[in-house]
Formats: C-alpha cells, structure tokens, sequence
C-alpha cells in the first residue's frame, strides 16, 4: 500500500511554513520532501533542513536528467522537488509532505492523482501585502515580484483539493491538523 502525498502549497506570506512545521510536530510519521533550491541560504536556515542549496549548474543537470518531479524559476532561482524521495518513502509505505509553491503543487497532481494538495490563503490580498511587507526578507525589487506573483497563485487556488483561509494562525493550524488527520484515517478523498 502506497503512502498518502499531501502538498500543501500558498502564496508567499500566506503561513504556510509556519502551518507546515506545527504539521510535522504534530504528525511524526510523515516524511518531509525537502525541494532542493539555487536560491543564497538565509541566516536561519541550515542545509538539508529547509532546502537543500545547491548551484545552478547543478540544478539544470538534475533537471537534464529528469531527477525532478516537479520543478521552476521564480525570483531568478531554481526550486524542485526530488521524484526519488517522494517514490521512495510512498512506495514503503509511510505518508509524505510536500511543501511546495502553487504551480509546483499542480504539477504533483498531475503525475500523482490520488495526492491531496492543500491551499493556504491568506484573509485578503491586501493582509498579504501587509505581511510580506512586514517579514522585511527581500529587497524592494524582489518584494514586487512576490507580489505579482501571490497574484497569480491566489487565481489557482480553486483548482486545489482544501483551502484554508489562514486568518488567524491557531485555527488555521487546527483545521489543516483536523483535515490531515481525516486524510490519513481515509476520511477525505
């Protein structure tokens, strides 16, 4: 029996990592797919715990070699998810999830159907300006390509499976755990 593939995917500034981790304490028995990205790492993050950084050349000889599942260039740099890990840990058994950008999610849907891809939204589009604005983690520059693009991932979300409107994070934590846990039990198709 395959394991279940949960993707939950959210503009930037949406919470969704924030979601993510308080899943992962909760729900020891799932394997996180950490993507692999070209992106500098950030002071707070350790390799192979948020991502797995590694150069642009790198990236494009994965990509040539069709190492993954899904993957894109957005904000000048590579991000994609490993098709071992995921085919991997499903195929043994044990449920996997994935935390992945809009497009990234849609793609897994397509070459897994039976995957369950969560949307994290935020309240509005004007309260995820005003969180993007306040996480101060980009130059002015890459704040607006952010912006554009929560644009279009906010368009997509009603091609997923759930949504969760994250408005206040204690609910929006307590919803998704109340829905992975259905997932899980075979609850929700």
């Amino acid at each position: 029996m395959k394991g279940e593939i949960i993707a939950v995917a959210a503009p930037s500034g949406a919470g969704k990592t924030t979601i993510v981790k308080r899943i992962l304490a909760q729900f020891p028995e799932f394997v996180f797919s950490i993507s692999a990205t070209t992106r500098p790492i950030r002071e707070t993050e350790k390799n192979g715990v948020e991502y797995y950084f590694i150069t642009e050349e790198e990236f494009k000889q994965k990509i040539k070699h069709n190492e993954f599942i899904e993957w894109e260039k957005f904000y000048d740099y590579y991000y994609g998810t490993y098709k071992s890990v995921i085919n991997k840990t499903i195929n043994s058994g044990k449920p996997v999830l994935l935390e992945v950008d809009v497009k990234g999610a849609l793609s897994i849907k397509k070459l897994y159907p039976f995957a369950h891809l969560i949307y994290i939204s935020p309240p509005s589009y004007k309260e995820l300006v005003t969180r993007l604005r306040e996480r101060k983690t980009e130059n002015e520059e890459d704040f607006n390509k952010r912006i554009k693009r929560a644009k279009m991932e906010l368009s997509l979300k009603d091609k997923f499976d759930y949504i969760i409107v994250n408005e206040n994070l204690e609910k929006a934590v307590e919803q998704t755990s109340d829905l992975v846990t259905k997932i899980l039990k075979g609850e929700k198709n």
